[in-house]
This record gives C-alpha cells, structure tokens and sequence, in this order.
C-alpha cells in the first residue's frame, strides 16, 4: 500500500510544473480568484456526458449529465473527476464543488471556463485544504444535434486543465 503522505508531497511536487502555464494563461474576471493560492493544477482528459431529455416545452434535447474525466499531472493518473462534481485525488482527497462564475472556452465546441466554490471536503490529502476549483483550457465537450429517444446517452470527448485553489 502506497503511504499516502509522499504521494501527497509527489503531487505537489509535479503541480509545480504546470504553474508557469497557468501564469501565463489570463484569466476572465468571471472565473478569477484574487488572493487565492495554488495548490495543485492538473490536466484532465475525459467526456462530458449528455443524456436526451425532454425540456420545458417538452422537446427533446441534450442535456449535461455528468462528466467522466481522468487527472494527470506529469504524465501520471493523479485523480479523477466525477459527478456532482467530486475531484478525487489518488491519495484520497475529494472535494465538490459548486459553479459560481463562468467564461466562454476558446471556440464554438469548448465547454466553458468555471470557477467552483468548494461546498464539501472528504479525506484527508492534497485536496483538504481546496477551497475554490477553477477550470481552463477547455477542448471539446459540447453536445449538439438533435436526439430523438428519450433516456439515450451520448457523450462529448474533452479536455481542460484544473486548478485547485485556497484562501490566503
């Protein structure tokens, strides 16, 4: 069994590299977190899952359920990204988060830029001390067209870079 301190101290460690990236990436006001610190920035790869549902009117369309994403850092698994939305560390950290601010991605296709107010912690590790999510970079993920059977699934590849920020 891995000892979960140094895989902690290792993620840490490897989030040291893409914080010169997230310098260099500015940042919308609506997703800004003046004052916070970084903790830890990673890179996810994954889906951004839709199902078709019936909407106000009652036409039928996509609508996000849930993504389903794998974080690296280094080339390496660090974590995953889940409903809710939970980020789990591997050391067993978990935080969920609430959207608070959002930005437009770079083109038609790409999900938006969030910032996250983290509304729950469980574990104890690199993510106990997270108190906002901010996502970035977004490729991909949007879900377009028509559906037409209610309860179908469909799903949208994506990627972003998360950074995971505290007070002070």
């Amino acid at each position: 069994m891995p000892n979960f301190k140094n895989v902690s101290l290792a993620l840490l460690l490897l989030s040291a590299i893409p914080l010169a990236a997230h310098a260099e990436t500015p940042l919308p006001d609506a997703i800004a977190a003046p004052g916070e610190a970084v903790v830890l920035t990673v890179h996810a790869e994954g889906a951004q899952v839709y199902e078709c549902k019936a909407g106000v009117e009652g036409k039928l369309g996509w609508a996000f359920r849930e993504p389903v994403a794998t974080l690296m850092a280094d080339g390496k698994t660090v974590g995953r990204h889940y409903a809710g939305p939970n980020w789990e560390s591997v050391d067993g950290s978990a935080v969920v988060g609430k959207a608070s601010g959002n930005a437009p991605g770079a083109t038609a296709n790409d999900i938006p830029w969030l910032k996250l107010d983290v509304i729950s912690h469980r574990g104890s590790g690199v993510l106990t001390p997270v108190t906002t999510v901010q996502r970035i970079n977004t490729s991909g993920g949007k879900l377009d067209g028509a559906c037409d059977k209610a309860g179908l699934t469909k799903s949208a590849p994506y990627s972003a870079d998360y950074i995971f920020l505290r007070k002070g």
